[in-house]
Parts: structure tokens; sequence; C-alpha cells
């Protein structure tokens, strides 16, 4: 995950300054380590599907290939090329074709896709690379029969790489609207409540293009709770929203007036019973579907967890459901780390409290950063002074917001050492630019593109 010191290994990264120069370094790694490796995409499908004697089992599921003339692989996500590979290294010379389509840069991971057409799109604004790769999909799904086999692997942000405008849309409404969600904080599930309903192939829609056809789900989450009709914006799954429900997430944030005026008279038309919503739980071609989570966030807590524990810590995860506003879950953050230090609870030092989720920023400064790093220079903030504690926030798919780092580490002498550097921690965060804040600490999380994406993890360590 890091290189050895500062990066001077080919292909490494720099550990964060205070990880690097902890006495407990190995044991800090450790647990991120583990908590990556549990979630490795193609382990992750390896773990659930098997092809023996003929029958395919998935999650369950088992599915006689006497009955099967042909076989696809559809990835989408940032894991896309790694759950791809895995799925062809497994069905070997029965794959028929399929198409894989992932974050730009990381096609190069996808070395054992074999014959599938790899592409790269833009995330998290879509652009016109994920509309070319949505129409490939959309027409590679049509005319199937009863007798093909569909294995569709998803993971995170396959949403924005796989974008094709309802009619009457554009991609320029879209890339639009989307930003104005992401400055306004939006959640997760209510940005895809609104791309289900201004986009082709999302909310079930995907698998209503490849009826007849028998659909295998394998997807990779990253949503709070793991929603299957959310991760994805759900292809695969009957959608629970409708077109109130997308036209609610804007009222909420009063984009009402500052929408595209195509996606507005799209909504609107859509809440007039005018166009068909999304299809919903009970949809007969959705009996020949079956979705699977394959690894989540909780699988990698947990496995931070029993890391933490063989390390000698004494451990506990304390949630996988963490949502809001970062700054704000940053001061819990601090809140549990005094607690640690001065009665010993909920853990008894030395201790390993992990949680996971994933946090918004709603944007008023004009500065650089992420969720992740908001999040650890508030907690900086709040810990000021205080000994022996160590919290590291991390993007398990290495980015974090629109940079290059996956997070950043804050000790409770983060601000000592900014303010002898000239730097003023509060004014940095009144400004969203945490980012330059941990640069210039040399403590923000360099781990590059990991391949996964199972949203964030939080880990405080404190120590007597």
């Amino acid at each position: 995950m890091y290189s050895e010191g500062a990066g001077d290994r080919e292909g490494g990264y720099p550990e964060p300054f205070s990880i690097r120069t902890s006495p407990r370094r190995e044991s800090i790694l450790a647990v991120q380590r583990a908590a990556l490796a549990a979630v490795e995409p193609g382990a992750a499908v390896r773990r659930h599907f098997r092809l023996e004697d003929g029958r395919l089992s998935a999650c369950g599921q088992v599915v006689d290939l006497a009955a099967v003339d042909r076989i696809w692989v559809i990835a989408a996500g940032k894991a896309a090329p790694a759950m791809a590979a895995a799925a062809v290294d497994l069905v070997g010379d029965r794959l028929a074709g399929g198409l894989v389509v992932t974050k730009a840069g990381e096609a190069g991971r996808a070395p054992g896709a074999g014959p599938l057409d790899i592409l790269e799109a833009g995330h998290p604004i879509p652009d016109e690379r994920g509309v070319r790769a949505a129409r490939r999909l959309a027409d590679l799904l049509s005319g199937l029969s009863a007798r093909d086999l569909v294995l569709v692997l998803m993971s995170g942000g396959a949403s924005a790489l796989t974008t094709l405008p309802a009619p009457g849309l554009s991609l320029a409404d879209l890339q639009a609207t989307t930003s104005l969600l992401l400055a306004c904080g939006a959640t997760i599930v209510e940005l895809n409540t609104l791309r289900k309903h201004l986009c082709l192939l999302k909310g079930g829609d995907l698998a209503r293009r490849a009826a007849p056809a028998r659909v295998l789900a394998m997807i990779l989450s990253d949503v709070v709770g793991d929603p299957l009709d959310v991760i994805a914006s759900g292809p695969t799954a009957p959608d629970t929203t409708t077109f109130a429900d997308a036209w609610a997430v804007g009222e909420r944030y009063g984009l009402e007036t500052r929408l595209p005026g195509p996606v507005r008279r799209y909504l609107e038309a859509g809440l007039a019973g005018h166009l068909a919503d999304t299809p919903k739980p009970g949809d007969p071609f959705f009996s020949g579907v079956q979705n699977c989570i394959v690894g989540s966030n909780r699988l990698a807590a947990e496995s931070a967890v029993a890391a933490a524990s063989a390390a000698g810590l004494h451990s506990l995860l304390l949630s996988t459901f963490v949502e809001g506003e970062a700054r704000q879950v940053g001061r819990v953050a601090a809140a549990l780390a005094r607690e640690l230090v001065s009665a010993d609870r909920p853990a008894r030092r030395p201790a390993c409290l992990v949680w996971g989720g994933e946090t918004t920023v709603t944007l008023t400064g004009q500065g650089k950063g992420g969720r992740n790093q908001e999040l650890a220079l508030a907690a900086a903030v709040a810990m000021e002074g205080l000994p022996g504690v160590l919290l590291v926030a991390l993007a398990t798919d290495g980015t974090d917001g629109p940079t290059g780092a996956a997070g950043a580490a804050a000790t409770g002498d983060t601000v000592a050492r900014a303010r002898a550097l000239g730097l003023e921690p509060a004014a940095y965060l009144h400004d969203n630019n945490s980012y330059p804040f941990f640069e210039s600490l040399g403590d923000l999380l360099m781990t590059g593109p990991t391949g996964t994406n199972v949203n964030d993890l939080l880990l405080l360590f404190a120590w007597p």
C-alpha cells in the first residue's frame, strides 16, 4: 500500500509523516493493508463464483450450462478490470464476449480480461466517453435470448462511467446536474435517485434490456448499507424510488430553478405521469435476475479489526453506517479519541476503533480537498494537544474527492506542527482547503488507485 519511506521505490508512494515516524508504524500499516486486501475485487468474485462439471454456481444460485448457449461478461466501475479478469478466467472458452468500462487511467489493471474490450470514461462528472460506453452496452444487450447468460460485475463509479441520457436530455444537462448536487453535499443515495430518472441503463433498465436472458450480477458495494437499487444506480435491481423522489432531492437543496431547463421539464413530465417510471419490484423480467453483494465496507472494516487484534490492539468495530458532514464526523472522532485517552473507553489502550461509511462536504470555500481530508482536518483541530492518538481517514479506492490523495492522517500534534509552519488550521478548514494543509505537513495518504471501492474507513489508534 505504501513505499518504504518517501516514495524512493519504483511505483511507491510516500507514507504520511505521522505514520512513518510512529514507533507503531508496522501495526498501523498492517491494519490498512488487511482492510484493502479483504475487498480485492478479483478475490471477491472468486469467493462467490464457481464453474464445475458444467454447472455454474454464484451466490447460492446454480445454473446448468447445458441450457446456456452464450455467456457474456459486462463489468463497470472502478473495480471493473479486476472483477472482469476473474470472471474471464473462470468462464474460459465459454465466453462469447462482453465489455469493461472503468475510470480513466485504470484500463491497465485488466491484463487478464482477454477478449473483452476495455473502455475508459470520466468520473465523477460523466463525459462523452461514458456515453459511448453506455451505447455499446445497450447494443450488446439487444437481441439476447433465454439461452444467453449475462454476468454483470458492478462496482462504485459505474453510474457516472456509463451515462446514457434519457430522450430529450444531453450530456451537458447531466454534467451540470451532477456538479450542482456534488457542490451541495448531496449523498450518493440522493445523487443516484436523480441519475436513475434521467439516465438509461440505471434503475433496473439494464436487466430489462437483457431479458429474456438470465442475469447474474456480482456487486462490490460502495454505498452505506449495501442497497442494491443504489449501488451503481441499481442497473440490475428493481428501483424503489420514483420521479417524485427525484424531484424532492432537487427541492431539498433548493435546485428547482437551478437545474438545467431540460432536466426540470423532464422531471415535471415524470411527475405528471407522462413518462414511464423505472422498473419496480414485481416486474416479471426480474425473475431471471440474481443480485449478489461480493464485497462491502463491512468486510473491509471487519478485516481491519481482526488485523488490529492480531497486532495486540484492543479493537472495536463501531459502525459501518457513518454518514453526514465530514467536519462534524471528524469532531465526533476527536471526542472518541479524548474518551480513549481520559478513560480507556470504549476500549482499553492500546486500542484501535474502526468505523466505515461515507461522509459528504458542503462546499462553502474555494479550496482543494476531499471528504476524508476535511474530516481529518476537523479531527486534528479538535484533538489538539492530545497525546498518543492517530487518526487515519481513508477512501478505499485511493481517490478522495478531486485529488490524488486517498485521505489524510492526523494526531494530537498536527495543529502545533502546522502553526510552526505558519499554517492556521481553522482557516484551511473554513476554505475547504484540506489538501494543501496536509500536503505541507507530509500527512496525505498517497496510495494511488487501489483497484477497489467500498466507501471510506476511519481508523483511530490510541496508545498509553
